[in-house]
């Protein structure tokens, strides 16, 4: 290369990293970007303004008008799950957390980030990078699984939950009657009346500004636990939705499915997929569990209204520090909408009524317990089948937007296939980070993602081909995808004879099952189960705690 081109490369990637005059301890100019991080807690891909949605969101609205959109982003079914592999640019298993909960000895089993990969903020951090986090971890009770022991300098987290009371420290599980926090790896309280999304904002500004005047550029994770049940949210934000659901989950999903055809996020021949069979019929419910439905979802918005606010706190912060514009910003949801009701589970719900109440009178209160369940989630995750837990496409593919240097084609819509292990690599190319062989003198496994960049710039439209394939397995819940043909099995207990071949190009709701039509396609994509499963590690049957 001569002199002039590699001129014109170092300006190119100059503009790229932002231009900022951060200056290194050795008053060098560092011109990598800063990273912030947003995921939302069970959001459902129609929920939000951006895609289509009712609710208001206007700051997430104005950053999908600064970046890109992409409609086709695919997650792990369940929040840990979704964590280890976003912190590890890995699948699942060999990132230790096969199973949510569980805790073992068995390789891919362990419950917390495991040496055969690297976490991301310790990858970040070793080259320079400051490294925040506040909110749910979900990778591990223990300190040395925790968020300090994975490379965040300043964090303030759940201990090793992944759900709690949004206003208190009154646990929401047996194990646990009080829930703990740790900040920066030591005990810490919670200020009675506090709410969740308020505070970890605050803690996420406090830890930004912390070390503001070193130059140095930072990876900040906003790990929100809203809109997550229990559904609780100060009146002023859910007051202005009173009304709005009053025709019941089946006229929402319908509507929602609609605005997202206009919306463009979803095409204009699209089909509505069935119903979960668990949910009951708007018209069979009386008067009055009608009443309690309609304020379930007035509460879910509430806390959707709340976290934008909060989002747009962060946002305004960078702006008013002069960060903003020297920021790459990736907001997404971890899995599809949350359909669980632990109220009524024969297991964790007498400890829950023992605590909360489920009166309409007390909804959305310190002492109330609200999920809003399969018949809400039908329409969050909206237009695809299913929801949280499962591998359909309701269950992985949320919306992700990303704005911030380098990025073109702003407002516009992005329809590639992309996977949550897809961002750590991103994020070393933006940090000119090299992923090595070996970490802590033991090897590790390679990144399964890749990065986005060349995307974002506008240089490629793709970033996967048609040969990538995409994998997960979750207590048996399993999905190939390899190109626009995908494999699914949601029955239980798991059997190889019960995935189905779905084409997503021509039935993005998984309505058809094809195997019967393509027999060797089908037989290509579970030969690439058998190498898929066999290279992560999948233990049949599933391990349980009984296993160690």
């Amino acid at each position: 290369m001569n002199r002039k081109n590699l001129g014109l490369v170092i300006l190119v990637s100059l503009w790229f990293f932002g231009c900022t005059n951060n200056q290194l301890d050795d008053g060098s100019e560092d011109s990598r970007p800063n990273i912030l991080l947003i995921v939302a807690d069970d959001l459902g891909y129609a929920d939000m303004g951006a895609y289509g949605g009712d609710i208001e969101t206007p700051n997430l609205d104005a950053l999908a008008a600064s970046g890109i959109r992409f409609s086709r982003f695919h997650t792990a079914p369940l929040c840990a799950v979704t964590r280890a592999m976003l912190l590890s640019g890995n699948n699942n298993h060999i990132a230790g957390m096969g199973v949510q909960g569980l805790q073992t000895q068995i390789p891919g089993y362990e419950g917390h980030l495991t040496d055969r990969i690297i976490p991301l903020p310790a990858l970040l951090q070793s080259a320079g990078y400051h490294t925040y986090m506040a909110g749910k971890w979900h990778l591990g009770d223990r300190l040395e699984d925790g968020p300090m022991a994975k490379g965040f300098e300043h964090s303030f987290s759940i201990n090793g939950e992944g759900a709690a009371n949004h206003y208190s420290n009154l646990g929401i599980f047996s194990e646990s009657a009080i829930t703990g926090y740790t900040e920066d790896g030591e005990k810490a309280d919670w200020k009675e009346g506090d709410y969740s999304t308020d505070f970890y904002t605050d803690k996420l500004i406090s830890y930004i500004d912390r070390h503001r005047e070193d130059g140095k550029p930072f990876f900040t994770f906003a790990a929100y636990t809203s809109p997550h049940w229990p559904l609780q949210v100060d009146e002023k934000y859910w007051k202005k939705y009173e009304g709005r659901y009053d025709d019941g989950y089946e006229s929402l999903k319908e509507k929602r499915f609609e605005s997202l055809k206009k919306a463009g996020m979803i095409p204009q021949d699209a089909v509505l997929p069935k119903t979960h069979p668990s949910v009951k019929a708007w018209d069979s419910l009386s008067p009055e569990e009608q009443k309690k439905e309609v304020r379930k979802m007035e509460l879910y918005a509430g806390m959707v209204d709340n976290l934008d606010y909060n989002i747009g706190r962060l946002i305004n912060h960078l702006k008013e520090t002069g960060q903003y514009e020297n920021t790459l910003i990736v907001f997404m949801s971890d899995n599809g909408a949350a359909a669980e009701d632990f109220y009524y589970h024969e297991s964790l719900g007498p400890f829950i009524k023992e605590h909360y109440s489920d009166e309409y009178s007390e909804m959305g209160k310190v002492n109330s317990f609200i999920s809003y369940g399969a018949q809400w989630a039908e329409a969050g995750s909206s237009p695809f089948k299913y929801f949280k837990g499962y591998t359909t496409e309701g269950g992985i593919n949320t919306p992700m937007i990303v704005a911030g240097p380098g990025v073109e084609n702003n407002g516009k819509i992005n329809d590639s296939f992309l996977t949550l292990m897809d961002f750590a690599p991103t994020f070393y190319e933006l940090a000119n980070v090299q992923y090595p062989n070996e970490w802590k003198g033991k090897v590790v496994k390679p990144l399964l993602g890749k990065s986005i960049l060349p995307l974002l710039s506008g240089k490629s439209t793709t970033v996967h081909d048609s040969t990538f394939v995409f994998g997960l397995e979750l207590e048996g819940y399993s999905m190939i995808r390899k190109g626009d043909w995908k494999i699914v099995n949601i029955d239980w207990p798991f059997l190889l004879e019960n995935f189905q071949l779905m084409n997503l190009q021509t039935d993005l709701a998984e309505q058809q099952d094809l195997k019967e039509i393509y027999p060797e396609k089908y037989q290509e994509m579970l030969a690439e189960w058998e190498r898929f499963s066999k290279e992560v590690g999948v233990v049949y049957p599933t391990p349980s705690p009984e296993s160690n």
